[in-house]
């Protein structure tokens, strides 16, 4: 396995590697080419398995040395059995799937715990391209234009934190970060975040 650069990690695949505990069992769905996998190999230990829906993005995860297999997070979920992982781990992927609502449910299904990140379209931002200009926001974080944007199912976090509920979850430890990745600093009620928020992540138990 290629050694990691911490320095040029994604500040928000930091923040989501303190959610895992050292040694843990993990599965990283839609784990692209694998940074946040070799990331968590690197400095939580964990025992780490990806999944990814391009065949690209699997040989990547090959050629670094990292256990990686195809397959689709709306499709092959159900393969795996109850508890198989200690976290199921979903990044930046929620809002590009067919069915969140049943993704998430497979995700506490499969492992004790899962952890969610996602961009915040309820962010002070998004609502002004929208207000202001009439069109759908284009920002760091939601970079596509509304006609090849491979996200079809924009939230916010209240959003997520309804359908956490909805699924029968319990919200374990939440942070709300900025356009650099790095946490807000502060706690807040939701529809605080919900405004100044980036993007955010959960970790998250079945109740």
């Amino acid at each position: 396995m290629s050694q990691t650069d911490l320095s040029a990690v994604r500040g928000d695949y930091q923040i989501l590697c303190d959610f895992v505990k050292p040694g843990a069992r993990v599965l990283d769905i839609g784990c692209g080419k694998g940074e946040l996998l070799e990331l968590l190999i690197a400095t939580r230990n964990v025992d780490g398995r990806g999944i990814e829906i391009s065949q690209s993005g699997v040989n990547e995860c090959v050629s670094r040395g990292l256990p990686a297999v195809q397959g689709d997070a709306d499709k092959d979920l159900s393969a795996y059995p109850n508890d198989a992982f200690d976290y199921a781990i979903l990044s930046q992927t929620l809002q590009a799937t067919m069915d969140p609502k049943g993704v998430l449910e497979e995700l506490l299904r499969i492992g004790q715990k899962a952890v969610i990140s996602f961009p915040n379209f309820g962010h002070w931002r998004n609502r002004l391209q929208l207000l202001w200009r009439g069109r759908m926001p284009v920002t760091d974080y939601l970079p596509y234009e509304w006609y090849d944007t491979p996200n079809i199912h924009f939230c916010t976090i209240r959003d997520f934190v309804a359908l956490a509920d909805e699924v029968g979850a319990r919200v374990l430890r939440a942070e709300a970060l900025n356009e650099k990745g790095l946490p807000i600093g502060f706690n807040a009620p939701w529809w605080v975040w919900n405004l100044i928020g980036d993007q955010a992540i959960f970790l998250l138990e079945k109740k």
